[in-house]
């Protein structure tokens, strides 16, 4: 199975060392996506807009400690999606994000260059 990831748990980010185990595919730029400034983590929602990502292959242990990592928020909810790496599983931002500063770019690892 596979996991596409837009933020924190990107390589060389805050989150990264659950990826440890997994296999990266390649970098994506998905269309129909938006991505918000939380703070210290992003979100994505649908809309008008492309955001940079990257996919990876992953084993069932790694998508349950993911699962177990963001249902611990309770502010995502997982999709499957198309990638051009096969189908995979992202995580979406499942509240309202008014009031947040959208990424324009689309890429959570320029944020701080558009603020």
């Amino acid at each position: 199975m596979r996991i596409i990831v837009y933020g924190s748990l990107r390589r060389n980010q805050g989150n990264s060392h659950w990826m440890t185990n997994a296999q990266w595919l390649g970098d994506h730029r998905l269309a129909g996506y938006q991505i918000y400034d939380l703070g210290h983590y992003p979100a994505a929602i649908p809309g008008e807009g492309t955001i940079q990502c990257e996919v990876y292959r992953i084993d069932s242990a790694i998508l349950a400690e993911l699962d177990e990592l963001k249902n611990n928020t309770k502010d995502y909810q997982r999709e499957l999606i198309q990638t051009p790496y096969g189908s995979a599983w992202i995580y979406l931002y499942k509240h309202s994000v008014e009031g947040y500063p959208r990424i324009e770019s689309g890429d959570w690892l320029k944020r701080l260059d558009e603020h």
